[in-house]
């Protein structure tokens, strides 16, 4: 009951085939170019936080501490 042949369940009333199956080209794309701004805003994060452990060449390196 509620499933079709071979025992896949039975798409709701309405669904878009597209929803089913591989992902079409398009969508691969977009896939890809959302995957490569995801790794750049990372790598920028990852070289922020990398130099915010550095001192600065103002930063204790030159003062005595007392």
């Amino acid at each position: 009951m509620g499933e079709q042949e071979y025992g896949q369940p039975a798409a709701p009333p309405g669904a878009a085939s597209e929803d089913r199956g591989d992902p079409t080209t398009q969508q691969m794309r977009t896939i890809g170019q959302r995957r490569r701004e995801a790794e750049r805003k990372l790598d920028l994060h990852l070289e922020e936080a990398s130099h915010k452990g550095e001192p600065s060449a103002t930063e204790g390196e030159d003062h005595p501490e007392g």
